[in-house]
């Protein structure tokens, strides 16, 4: 007897089917790709698709940006802002604080 799958799952089999391709070249290069996704406002994937003539998922994105943090950064990022490690989400207000005052700086 087989089960169904969850319906939940159905729209990963596409995904589940798919193979990353990652390319080593030169760092010029991938700078290039990278700065054309950003000045059209795709991901680099996605401009290497439309550069190789595949098509693009069209899906809105939410623009954000992304780091990874571990307890000990948490921690490090704590003391900075006078705040205790487990307070993730004020350290994260914080971050994004000093973030928009770094560009605002900066332009």
């Amino acid at each position: 007897m087989t089960k169904k799958m969850p319906d939940k799952w159905q729209s990963s089999i596409k995904a589940m089917k798919a193979v990353q391709v990652a390319f080593d070249m030169d760092e010029k290069i991938q700078l290039s790709i990278r700065r054309e996704a950003l000045d059209a406002g795709l991901s680099p994937s996605d401009q290497i698709r439309d550069i190789l003539g595949l098509p693009i998922n069209k899906r809105p994105k939410r623009p954000r940006l992304t780091v990874s943090l571990a307890p000990n950064d948490y921690q490090v990022l704590a003391e900075k802002y006078d705040l205790k490690s487990e307070q993730q989400l004020e350290i994260k207000k914080k971050l994004m604080d000093e973030l928009i005052a770094h560009v605002n700086k900066n332009r």
